[in-house]
């Protein structure tokens, strides 16, 4: 005779884990075995590269500090190079240097303005002869428009065309370059920005996505708990006081096992899925509709409650559907059992034009004048708005609780 071996509870066969590959650190990567842990083996020199080229170009801060690195070369090659050709000596334009540098201990605000006179100062002082000097203007602009906080930078593309306006006032000739310089320099950060808000805005959908998801199916599992211990244990407490009454306390008891297994072994599967989100949530066979008057209505018969089921054999609804009524049902018969003091039920399933109607009633008390919205009844609404369909509780005529759904058929 073969046995199973059992791991912290559950068969070895049944406690199959899916193996996930995951980077344990740079350089490394998972390599998955069929019937093995996972074994770590080392990338290739290139692989690894632009894995890491990779990386940089999803984070827009690191991008950022990348870009202002190479930007500042670029000035600092620039500015030490000239050797004539401006409007005043080459060392003052050395002094841009310091500030430059100065100004990357300041707050984003205040460091913006000194980049966008920089950028002026850079490009008024440049000739035809020191065009090179636009090359460190466009680098000072793109500084100040890319660190810029604002909204709707400016003060760069202001400092720019302010020292461009002034380098074509000294010059002689047309001198169209410090416009260009500035104009590429503004387009480039303004590029930039748009590109790292896209990204900013990809990563937060990402996380909302992913947190709407995990809500999602936070609510679909408390729904999934509510239904299957809820009603188990309302069926046991009602076999309970049946069998109190009956001839027959042996059969109760048994009956009441019964149920109690079928708890046990569902919520069983429920925490499993609890601990991996990827495990199957169905707890059972799909219900039927016949199964309303076999599992539902029955308990409540050997309550002494008569339950009168009428089911349209063709209600228009598909296996979603089905379950919606099935559960609907379990809820509103759970609550009269727990609540309504009566003596009669009906459940009626019909057919109307393109919609089929639920209807749940009882002689009882009535609805609470102040009712509580509970658990089950957010689990009803929330099941008929899903099918794109409405639902209400009113009292009904006569005395007694009417819960009321309309779901749209499954068109033919």
């Amino acid at each position: 005779m073969s046995r199973s071996v059992v791991r912290g509870g559950v068969p070895a066969e049944r406690a199959t884990v899916p193996i996930r590959a995951r980077r344990r650190h740079p350089g490394a990567v998972a390599i998955r075995y069929p019937g093995t842990w996972s074994q770590v083996g080392p990338l290739p020199e290139n692989v690894q590269v632009a894995t890491e080229i990779q990386d940089v170009l999803r984070d827009p801060e690191r991008v950022r500090r990348a870009a202002r690195v190479v930007v500042g070369l670029i000035v600092i090659l620039v500015v030490t190079t000239v050797d004539g050709g401006m409007t005043l000596p080459p060392g003052w334009v050395l002094l841009v240097l310091p500030v430059g540098l100065a100004a990357m201990a300041l707050p984003p605000r205040y460091r913006v303005p000194v980049f966008a006179v920089c950028a002026g100062f850079v490009v008024a002082v440049s000739t035809q002869e020191s065009v090179q000097l636009g090359v460190a203007g466009a680098g000072f602009v793109f500084l100040s428009t890319s660190e810029d906080p604002a909204r709707r930078p400016w003060l760069g593309w202001l400092g720019g065309l302010t020292g461009a306006a002034v380098a074509v006032g000294h010059s002689l000739s047309a001198y169209e370059q410090p416009f260009v310089f500035v104009t590429v320099g503004y387009l480039l950060a303004v590029l930039w920005r748009s590109w790292s808000r896209g990204r900013a805005l990809t990563r937060e959908t990402r996380a909302l996505r992913g947190q709407a998801a995990w809500l999602e199916q936070r609510t679909h599992l408390a729904r999934k708990l509510h239904d299957v211990v809820g009603h188990h244990v309302t069926a046991m407490v009602v076999q309970a006081e049946a069998g109190q009454l009956g001839d027959d306390p042996a059969a109760a008891l048994r009956a009441i096992a019964a149920t109690g297994r079928n708890a046990l072994g569902e919520l069983d599967t429920l925490v499993v899925h609890l601990r991996d989100p990827d495990a199957a949530i169905a707890v059972s066979a799909p219900p039927r509709l016949a199964d309303i008057d076999e599992l539902l209505a029955q308990p409540l018969r050997q309550q002494g409650l008569t339950v009168r089921v009428h089911l349209d054999p063709e209600p228009g609804l598909d296996e979603h559907g089905v379950l919606t009524v099935y559960r609907i049902v379990q809820e509103a018969v759970t609550n009269i059992a727990r609540h309504a003091k009566a003596t009669t039920a009906w459940v009626e399933l019909v057919r109307v034009g393109d919609r089929a109607r639920l209807r749940v009633s009882d002689d009882g008390i009535g609805p609470a004048r102040a009712p509580v919205r509970g658990s089950g009844l957010i689990g009803i609404g929330e099941r008929v708005r899903a099918c794109g369909g409405g639902w209400e509780l009113v009292e009904r005529a006569g005395g007694g609780t009417v819960l009321q759904a309309d779901l749209p058929v499954v068109a033919p």
